[in-house]
């Protein structure tokens, strides 16, 4: 017993001075580093009275109440207000003359950007770019001889490393969190453009835009999401790798967007039997479900049941790397793909294409009216965030069946019959296998909830 307690006490010996070291090193990276982090705040007036977001009913008496209640609603009283919408974040100084990075989601339909230095120092900011598919934004206040912090290397940090976050949670401006690595190069459902760096440092509302530092003072990452069920931290944390947040801002400075390749092609992970079918030594690459028409992937060959296994030379181990590796290339550019196909390896050369913008995409068909009276459109990666959804497809009009079940317009369509929905070809396709006569179990979210709808098939 006494071999034991010693044994113990001279681990805790050991370990005690290490562990003051390491808080040390945090001190002492606050020390130097905290004075390039600043507070972000937005303001976004809101105009009341412009009418309502969806029609009002029918009823006299009910119209009668909107329009007193709700003075923009079409026929409605009172005159048009604005209101204030504020929002907080945090950035970190890349340059000494003014440019600051962020997250998009920070000052994303921001009409007014403000940023606070440590030294209480207060500036209007001009936002040079955004870009919603990696949360990438750029910021710049007119300022000169600013801290400015160290850029780092994120494909050096191993598992287990120790890193530490700045930033502003609930408002609490310069807060400090520490914790370790827990992974890197997750993906996460609702993002393909980024693989992110897993944490345990402890993220809250206002840390979003922080940096994540290593141990040596540079910054690694940019804090951006967490994964709760409950919207507050629960130890799991997500930074977008400042390797990729940069090559983003080099394109955001210089025009102001991004532009990426696009390949054309739906895809889907190897899975061990997969593997095995298809004559591969082990499950690896990205399986090819579907070619669009007309893309740069048909022009180029490829064929559905194609598995990548390379592109320009870079190994795809994961379906996941494909969409990171064509999205960071050039449009236009000549890429070879070794594909296994029929049991052999082959290379294919195609010229990639240029993925669409997010307005151009929500520009384009997300709507449908189905047999059950609904019109729905997906959800873009920003409504996803903000809702902390992974999927969904957005109720925007309600007639027939779906009214009579009590769906309304602003649910977001979840799953049918517990098989999940993220678009609207997988809804139309759930449905029709739904008998007339018969009802489909729709899992909705409404406000801050869930629920299930019965929704009945009449035909009509």
């Amino acid at each position: 017993m006494r071999k034991a307690l010693a044994a113990t006490a001279l681990v805790f010996a050991l370990s005690t001075p290490a562990l003051a070291q390491n808080v040390m090193d945090v001190a002492d990276l606050v020390e130097k580093h905290g004075p390039a982090v600043v507070n972000i705040s937005t303001t976004k007036m809101l105009k009341r009275g412009e009418g309502l977001p969806f029609a009002l009913p029918d009823d006299e008496e009910m119209q009668e109440f909107f329009r007193r209640f709700f003075p923009g609603a079409p026929g409605g009283r009172g005159p048009m207000q604005e209101i204030p919408a504020r929002g907080a974040g945090s950035g970190f100084i890349v340059s000494s003359d003014g440019y600051i990075l962020t997250n998009a989601h920070v000052v994303r339909g921001a009409d007014e950007v403000e940023v606070k230095l440590i030294d209480k120092r207060t500036f209007s900011a001009k936002v040079i770019g955004a870009d919603s598919r990696t949360d990438v934004a750029v910021i710049k206040i007119t300022a000169n001889s600013l801290p400015a912090v160290t850029l780092g290397d994120p494909t050096r940090l191993r598992v287990g490393e120790a890193v530490a976050a700045i930033g502003s949670p609930f408002g609490f401006e310069n807060s400090v969190t520490a914790g370790i690595v827990s992974a890197k190069g997750r993906s996460l459902p609702s993002e393909s453009y980024v693989p992110y760096i897993q944490t345990d440092v402890a993220i809250n509302p206002g840390n979003s835009g922080g940096p994540l530092f290593n141990m040596r003072g540079e910054v690694v990452g940019i804090n951006s999401q967490i994964y709760s069920r409950s919207g507050g931290y629960q130890g799991v944390s997500f930074a977008i790798p400042i390797d990729v947040a940069m090559e983003v801002v080099g394109q955001l400075k210089a025009g102001g967007k991004v532009s990426r390749g696009w390949l054309g092609v739906v895809i889907q992970e190897v899975t061990a039997d997969l593997a095995d079918s298809f004559g591969l030594d082990r499950p690896r690459g990205a399986l090819v479900s579907q070619v669009q028409e007309d893309s740069p992937a048909a022009r180029g060959g490829l064929r559905a049941s194609d598995v990548i296994l390379s592109f320009n030379g870079k190994p795809v181990e994961n379906s996941g790397d494909l969409p990171r590796m064509v999205g960071m290339a050039k449009p236009g550019a000549n890429i070879t793909l070794q594909v296994w196909r029929k049991g052999k390896a082959q290379d294919l050369l195609v010229v990639l294409g240029e993925l669409p913008g997010e307005d151009a995409i929500a520009g384009k068909s997300g709507k449908t009216y189905s047999r059950d009276g609904l019109a729905l459109s997906e959800l873009t990666a920003d409504q996803r965030r903000e809702l902390g959804i992974e999927h969904g497809l957005l109720v925007e009009e309600v007639a027939g069946d779906a009214a009579r079940a009590g769906i309304r317009v602003g649910d977001v369509i979840l799953a049918v019959n517990n098989g999940k929905v993220a678009t609207v070809e997988a809804f139309r396709k759930a449905m029709a296998t739904v008998p007339k006569g018969k009802s489909a179990a729709i899992l909705v979210r409404r406000g801050e909830g869930s629920l299930y709808i019965p929704l009945k098939i009449s035909g009509d």
